[in-house]
């Protein structure tokens, strides 16, 4: 069996929208890939992210992945010393013509920002009310219904993950891991089938002391292995400033005959009466300021 990678873009920011998104469609004409590309539909509060301020290892990844040359300084503005823009509304064409060019689009999230500080603290009618919130406008853009979504930070909780069975969406993409499975959170199994990302992102490897962009490429084709891999990337970074450094990534895989699908495509195609159930717990990763939602052991009922 040979290699298959899932590319998955998170759209965060109205820079990664207006700019990275139109960006990788170009890259990925001339290269005839398809990806999944979830985006961020409301407002964007990217400055309201200085809270993290105190999470331990932040600012020293801040500075490691240059982060306001990849946001931008208005960006880390937004929602405190400037009006957090709408994304999606900012420019409904974007999202379309990604629609357009045959790759898979679906939610990220309502406020990124919110959902990554404080899915922990939000009721259970907030959390459903921002996902519908979310999914009815990305209906009203694109003319057709999101099948999917992929948690901000890959955060979840026995909420929002009540919520995805509700909505009956085809998958969802909110956890790391190894494989797809069904999850369990709190001795709970829910029904949405989750594809967990199972490589780093570009910014974990640079958050990581010593580590170097040129370097980043070769310890992602490192973990490549055979069957189902999952890349999450970044409309601000790849998209923006370090989109030389994906292209070569890219054809790399090329080169190694790895075949791209969309996460809807894999999704598809497994067999899902033969996936384990698995426990769904929060932990942390290499690279990664504060926790994320990670695939554990297979789950006895």
């Amino acid at each position: 069996m040979s290699a298959i990678l899932g590319l998955k873009l998170d759209v965060d920011t109205l820079r990664g929208y207006r700019e990275g998104v139109p960006a990788l469609l170009d890259l990925f004409d001339r290269l005839d890939i398809r990806s999944t590309m979830f985006f961020s539909m409301g407002p964007d509060n990217s400055g309201k992210a200085i809270r993290r301020v105190f999470r331990k290892g932040f600012l020293s990844k801040m500075r490691r992945t240059s982060a306001v040359s990849t946001y931008g300084l208005k960006t880390m503005l937004y929602g405190t010393l400037l009006p957090a823009p709408h994304i999606v509304e900012s420019d409904p064409s974007i999202l379309r013509l990604a629609a357009e060019r045959g790759h898979e689009c679906a939610v990220h999230a309502w406020d990124h920002v919110e959902w990554q500080d404080q899915l922990d603290m939000l009721e259970s009618r907030t959390v459903r009310d921002t996902l519908h919130r979310a999914f009815g406008l990305f209906e009203r853009v694109a003319g057709f219904p999101a099948r999917s979504c992929a948690a901000p930070a890959w955060k979840v909780t026995e909420a929002s993950l009540e919520v995805q069975d509700e909505l009956g969406l085809d998958y969802c993409s909110d956890s790391r891991g190894r494989e797809p499975f069904f999850p369990v959170w709190g001795g709970r199994r829910f029904s949405t089938l989750q594809i967990p990302s199972t490589l780093p992102t570009l910014d974990e490897i640079l958050g990581l002391e010593g580590q170097s962009a040129e370097e980043a490429n070769r310890m992602l084709l490192d973990g490549l292995h055979e069957g189902i891999n999952v890349h999450t990337f970044h409309a601000e970074m790849e998209g923006i400033g370090q989109i030389r450094l994906f292209e070569s990534f890219l054809r790399e895989c090329m080169n190694r005959g790895v075949r791209f699908d969309t996460l809807g495509d894999i999704a598809k195609t497994l067999p899902r009466e033969s996936l384990s159930p698995c426990v769904l717990e929060p932990g942390e990763i290499p690279g990664r300021a504060g926790a994320v939602a990670l695939q554990g052991k297979e789950w006895q009922s």
